[in-house]
């Protein structure tokens, strides 16, 4: 049985307020929401030893939410990930959107969902999170109606449920983009992580990290997680793929369809163990490259610095309305956007109570 809360987690400089439910299990292990982006503030789970342990990067204050720029924790929409040019074809026009990552348009644009403050509403053991974008909002065409539905489970599970609806045809690709470290948040350096993904293929991406169509093989590549590896065992590598994007960030091709189970996470001295589920195309596996320890700083005061944290985010391929091989994230007017993803949690030597 779980229970939430609410509590007043500050004010955003418009004078709005700003809440932060806590998502509680039997176990005592819990979860953080606010409504700024509808962001993952902490997840709080035990580790081997039992002991309650912070495994999501976040911050101290709305404040710090509104000034950091590394959408931590955050929902990203309306498009997760890159499109090219910062443009998008449906049918037979085009779209032109915000250049916010060199020439292509990252994570939504300039103002995406990670900086709207989301309506909200306790549903029992849910807490169901509301955002409209307007029509034309940062480009984006049709008013889209959005829904995510975080729940946690008295297993220690992290289930989040988009649900989308627009008015016209559009492009939905919604996404979270928790930072991960399951050695607990300040604890260092996420590269002596464990790691597995489930997918024989990758996208190839340029040096923009942009897929250029082609979906290649991981084996035989830094990029070969079919077994588990340590992260640092190739980061540094000099292959072609991790120049380009200063470390990982790439999006792999999950085998099989529909729900499963795209990856594994583990980290030795915690024995903590996270699963990513979903039935989404695909996931992309960013190990933090981009993060800089500037202010403004994590829980604690703790610099969120270079791969201190590690993204595993379920979504439809990148740039996928470009090429006609990529499963596309259309979404036509009056249809529903509906995918479930599930971060699960245990320990690989359970403790004993």
């Amino acid at each position: 049985m779980t229970r939430i809360e609410r509590r007043c987690f500050g004010h955003l400089a418009t004078g709005e307020e700003v809440g932060l439910y806590t998502l509680t299990n039997q176990s005592g292990a819990f979860v953080e929401i606010i409504e700024l982006g509808g962001a993952i503030r902490s997840i709080v789970v035990p580790d081997k030893n039992g002991r309650l342990t912070d495994v999501a990067l976040g911050y101290d204050s709305v404040e710090d939410y509104e000034k950091q720029d590394k959408y931590v924790g955050a929902l990203i929409g309306r498009h997760g990930n890159r499109l090219e040019d910062a443009k998008v074809r449906i049918k037979k026009r085009v779209y032109h959107l915000a250049k916010n990552d060199g020439r292509n348009n990252l994570h939504g644009g300039n103002q995406g969902f990670d900086k709207k403050l989301w309506r909200s509403e306790i549903d029992g053991e849910k807490l169901r999170l509301y955002y409209t974008s307007p029509d034309m909002e940062e480009g984006f065409p049709g008013t889209l109606e959005v829904c995510v539905t975080y729940s946690f489970t008295d297993d220690n599970a992290l289930v989040i449920d988009y649900k989308a609806k627009s008015d016209a045809d559009t492009v939905c690709n919604l996404t979270n983009h928790c930072y991960f470290n399951l050695e607990g948040q300040g604890s260092g350096k996420i590269i002596w992580h464990s790691l597995k993904i489930n997918a024989s293929h990758f996208t190839v991406g340029n040096s923009e990290c942009l897929p250029t169509g082609y979906v290649a093989k991981v084996e035989g590549t830094p990029l070969d997680f079919t077994s588990f590896k340590t992260i640092a065992d190739r980061i540094y590598d000099k292959h072609e793929q991790l120049v380009f994007a200063g470390g990982y960030d790439h999006n792999y091709c999950p085998d099989g369809s529909g729900f499963r189970e795209m990856a594994v996470l583990k980290a030795l001295k915690s024995g903590i163990v996270m699963k990513v589920y979903s039935d989404l195309p695909g996931i992309q596996f960013y190990s933090g490259n981009s993060l800089d320890g500037k202010p403004p700083y994590g829980k604690g005061g703790v610099p969120i610095e270079k791969r201190t944290g590690l993204c595993l985010e379920t979504q439809f391929y990148p740039n996928a309305m470009k090429y006609d091989n990529f499963e596309k994230p259309y979404l036509a007017a009056g249809e529903e956007y509906r995918h479930i993803t599930v971060y699960s949690f245990g320990v690989e030597q359970p403790y004993e109570r």
